[in-house]
């Protein structure tokens, strides 16, 4: 283990308020204030969260360029967020312009237990959660008649809710106030809001109305 592995190793034991000084005088990292991360191994080559933003516990963030918490924004405990490392590869050649990176927007919240592959950027928008358990973002995939291997941003849009054990497949988009039902397979970008997305693959089967109070709410995880 190199020196930079060793100091990672170290921080994760201190006290936070040790632990955030450290980062951001070893790392560089943006860490502000009332931020908080957890007993978790957090370590892309930049990391900014802004106020009250927080990571939980045995949450995993390996191999990215950049995560992004924007106020308020929400990690929770045992996820595992990797992506393919940018720089000198014989992978993704053609997509010189990916950018290993996971974004969430003020109020966005991702719970517990799921797997974010950040190969390529994907987005929480503001107020939007990732919400029951064992949800799936691919960003990358195999393109067969290439025979090589590919990748495309994912996007969920802002104040929409995603159900328990979904899939988001490379190149795909929930469009905002959406709701993308527990099992559904997202393997597209869609463009219609207000709508319920289900099946696999998802697609709309229901109308949503705008004056539903998740839609409207001012705080970001339902109570």
């Amino acid at each position: 283990m190199n020196l930079s592995g060793v100091v990672s190793l170290l921080t994760i034991i201190l006290p936070w308020p040790i632990r955030r000084l450290v980062l951001s005088w070893c790392f560089g990292y943006r860490l502000h204030p009332t931020s908080r991360i957890g007993l978790s191994w957090v370590f892309p080559k930049e990391l900014v969260m802004e106020e009250h933003s927080r990571i939980g516990h045995l949450t995993v963030c390996k191999g990215l360029a950049l995560v992004h918490l924007k106020a308020n924004a929400m990690i929770g405990n045992l996820n595992w967020v990797t992506g393919f490392p940018q720089g000198d590869s014989r992978f993704f050649q053609h997509r010189l312009d990916r950018r290993a990176a996971l974004m969430l927007d003020e109020h966005a919240a991702i719970t517990h237990r799921h797997l974010f592959d950040c190969t390529d950027l994907v987005t929480v928008g503001k107020f939007a959660t990732v919400a029951g358990y064992h949800s799936k973002v691919l960003t990358h995939t195999i393109d067969l008649r290439a025979n090589k291997q590919t990748c495309e941003p994912v996007s969920i849009g802002s104040y929409c809710f995603v159900g328990t054990n979904c899939v988001l497949l490379s190149g795909s988009a929930l469009p905002d106030n959406s709701v993308l039902a527990a099992g559904a397979v997202l393997t597209k970008s869609h463009s219609g809001s207000f709508q319920l997305y289900a099946g696999v693959p998802a697609r709309p089967v229901k109308e949503l109305s705008a004056d539903l109070a998740y839609f409207n709410r001012e705080a970001g995880l339902v109570s």
